[in-house]
């Protein structure tokens, strides 16, 4: 089963592979340049940065901001497809939480790259966005997983929510803590504020 932005054929991992350098490339400019000087951050460098013309970029990204949170986008929508992927016997806030750590601990986040998106107010509303991508594709992967059909119900459609709020909380409070423990530490945390009392309905 294809889902959620799996790539499908080589052409597609080659447009991901042009993404993510693209967005690694505005990331790493971005950081350079510090929160204060997010406007200083030119298309054409982040072109030039990852080795593509403007106009490649533009067929990519319409603004800085995409760019530089495209990767916590991509993390987002691949949170149904982990989601799908955990054993079927696995309890279901078992596999929701492993799910989540895969895709958002795994490797350990970039703690510079986070603390900007996270504490920028033009990053702010863009890595917001991509968190609320994850919701639709995480509610249909538990409906299918508790048997309420493929759309699902309220009850997943709330409970997605919830995990995606916990995930941006667990961030914020891991880069507001002085020598956290690993991620996936805060994140399991998090997760389990959320998560038990749904269980009942698995």
């Amino acid at each position: 089963m294809t889902n959620d932005n799996e790539p499908r054929d080589l052409r597609s991992r080659n447009r991901q592979a042009v993404r993510e350098a693209i967005s690694a490339a505005a990331l790493r400019l971005a950081l350079e340049q510090g929160p204060g000087g997010l406007k200083l951050v030119r298309v054409t460098d982040i072109a030039q940065a990852a080795g593509v013309a403007p106009r490649t970029y533009n067929n990519y990204f319409s603004s800085r901001e995409e760019a530089i949170c495209a990767f916590q986008a991509d993390q987002a929508r691949r949170l149904g497809r982990a989601l799908r992927a955990r054993p079927a016997d696995e309890p279901l806030a078992e596999a929701v939480t492993a799910a989540a750590i895969d895709v958002f601990a795994n490797p350990e986040p970039d703690r510079a790259g986070l603390a900007m998106i996270m504490s920028t107010p033009e990053l702010q509303g863009e890595a917001l966005k991509a968190f609320t991508m994850a919701e639709e594709p995480l509610a249909a992967a538990i409906a299918e997983r508790t048997g309420v059909g493929a759309r699902g119900d309220l009850r997943c459609q709330v409970l997605a929510a919830a995990v995606a709020g916990a995930v941006r909380v667990a961030g914020r409070h891991w880069l507001g803590t002085t020598n956290p423990p690993p991620f996936a530490t805060v994140l399991r945390d998090a997760l389990g504020h959320v998560l038990p009392t749904t269980e009942g309905a698995s």
